[in-house]
Parts: structure tokens; sequence; C-alpha cells
């Protein structure tokens, strides 16, 4: 587990670090902590020149690795990598100024990156008028986007996994909690059945590309892919499937491509990227299989806080989510039946 540190020394030994992360920086200023995940901590701030000039710049620190056998997050710096080779083949990312030495810097795993404008909130995006010039491009932009995250040459050490090893992980997570859910079961089977039999080439795989996890802007759309921490080589349906995934649209399930298009849009901006051919049921499969993570997960969350409440609320409330995903499984088995 990393070091805890309070604001004020966090602070301290950032600006120590300040002409690393800009050029002429002497210190930080404007420390504000984000919203941030389980095991993660995420920072904004500003590196400070001498005549003033602000950079504004986001840390992002490992605090604790939770244990999942189903996800594997690889090393920060390898995050870091990863964001810097999806830069350099055209995905709008942030750029990466700076990766911390471990033992030197006081932060533990940690690296900085550029901060950029726009929104992540998944609901502004889905419905709020001032998105609607964003919404009609969005979905094509999000399928250029992959292509280029599935042109990336994937870095050595990654988990390599498909669909059939996939199911398998997340079952055996399942089994693992002791819970009883017939949606569940009737899930796992109803995958295993339908796994993908045509032939997939593995591809570098951002494993979290999701509304929530993109940058928009109301005007020009998608702006900067985030949340790079699962990484990973795999089938790239998977990627265009969660994002299609029910849990992500934001309470508008209408629109099948993360609330916001539809999906020829962004299987047509996937081929105009140069993306190979992928077939909207593959989508739809990897779609399915997202709600079942989904829900195999916040089960996980809610074992968590069952286990240890000082953890906080946070993933007691993502537990009962659990409901969320039964009801979209039930809907996608309806539908295909149909």
């Amino acid at each position: 587990m990393a070091e805890r540190l309070s604001k004020d020394e966090l602070a301290r030994r950032l600006s120590a670090l300040a002409p690393c992360m800009a050029p002429g920086a002497t210190r930080v200023d404007n420390l504000v902590r984000l919203t941030g995940g389980a095991s993660m901590e995420t920072w904004a701030f500003d590196a400070m020149g001498e005549d003033g000039a602000a950079t504004p710049l986001i840390l992002r620190r490992r605090t604790r690795m939770v244990e999942n056998s189903a996800v594997s997050k690889p090393p920060l710096r390898r995050e870091a990598e990863a964001i810097a080779r999806a830069v350099e083949a055209g995905v709008p990312a942030p750029v990466v100024t700076y990766v911390c030495d471990e033992e030197a810097d006081g932060l533990d795993e940690a690296y900085v990156m550029h901060r950029v404008a726009g929104e992540t909130l998944g609901k502004r995006i889905t419905s709020d008028p001032a998105f609607a010039p964003a919404r009609g491009k969005l979905a094509r932009q999000c399928g250029a986007a992959l292509a280029r995250i599935h042109s990336v040459e994937p870095l050595s050490g990654l988990d390599q996994t498909d669909a059939a090893t996939t199911l398998a992980n997340y079952e055996a997570t399942w089994r693992a909690t002791g819970a009883v859910r017939p949606t569940i079961e009737a899930a796992f089977r109803w995958l295993e059945k339908r796994l993908p039999r045509e032939k997939v080439t593995s591809r570098f795989v951002h494993g979290d590309f999701r509304n929530g996890n993109i940058m928009v802007d109301p005007d020009k759309g998608l702006v900067a892919v985030l949340d790079w921490e699962l990484v990973h080589v795999g089938d790239p349906a998977e990627d265009m499937g969660w994002l299609c995934t029910n849990s992500w649209k934001f309470g508008r399930p209408d629109r099948y491509v993360g609330g916001f298009g539809d999906v020829q849009d962004l299987l047509d901006g996937y081929a105009e990227a140069g993306g190979e051919p992928i077939s909207a049921a593959r989508v739809d499969f990897w779609s399915m299989l997202g709600s079942l993570k989904w829900g195999v997960m916040t089960m996980g969350m809610y074992a968590s806080f069952a286990s240890d409440p000082s953890a906080g609320p946070e993933r007691g409330v993502i537990g009962r989510r659990l409901s969320e995903t039964e009801a979209d499984i039930v809907a996608i088995i309806e539908r295909n039946a149909a």
C-alpha cells in the first residue's frame, strides 16, 4: 500500500518535481483531490512558473491494489507508456509529462499528465441539450478512436485474453463470492453457448472504454480518452461492447452506443479510421458480457463493503446496482429470443 500523504505534504513533494513536469515551473498551486476509484487517487493542480504562467496538470497515484482475480491492472508506469503510444497513434488522450520514480520522488506509483478541458459526467453527455451537437458525432468519433487504439503495438507483459477466458474468469470470481442469483447463472450459460466462433485477431485493448471515461466538448465532441488502467490484449470488439453496455447509457437505453449514438455510426467510424470489420452481433455479445461483468463486479464491491464497512459506503452503494444488470441481462435474452 502506498504511503498516505496529507494535501500539504503532497503539494510539497509535487513542487520539488515541478521543473520535471512543465518547462520553467518552480512550484505547484491549486491542488484539488478529484473523485477517484477504490485504488487510485486523482489530483488536479497547476504547475506554476516564476512569471505566473500555469500549466494545468493531473496526478494519478495508486494508493492500494484491489484484489480481483478477473481483473489485472498493469503498473502505472506501463499505463503511462500505453497512453503515450496511443497519443502517437492519433488517439485523443492527455499527454503524459512525467512518470514518477517510486523510490526517489516520494509519490510511490504515480504519473502526471496534461489536464484536458471537457465533460466526463455521463448523464450530462447523454441528456443535456448543450451536448446535442456532440451527440450527433460522438459514436463515429468513438469508433475512430477505438480503431487507432487497436492499431497500437501492444506493450510487453500485458495480459492476453479472449471471450472464453474472460467468461471463465468472471465465473470463477462469481463462484468465489458464494452468491446464487438465477439471472446471473442464466447469463453465464447463455453466453457460453454463444461464444464467437469467427477467428479474431487479438489487439491492444483499452479495457474500460465507456461513457464516463471519455472527455467530451459540447461542440467538438470527443476530446480525450481517459482511464487506461485496464489495458490488455484481446478481442477489439470487447471495447465496443463495453461502450454499448446498458450500465453506461445513463438513462438513455434507446441510444445503443453509450446512450448517445447508433451502432452503425460506431462501426462506420471504426472502418473509416482503418479498423478491421467487426460485426454488430459480436459487439452485441460483448455488450451482454459487459452487463454480466459489471454485475459480478458490483457483487464484489458489496462483499468488500460487507467485510470492511470502514472503507466507506461507496462500494455498498455500487453493490446495489446488481439488480440493474440483472434487468439488462433479462432484456437482452428476451430481445434475442424474439
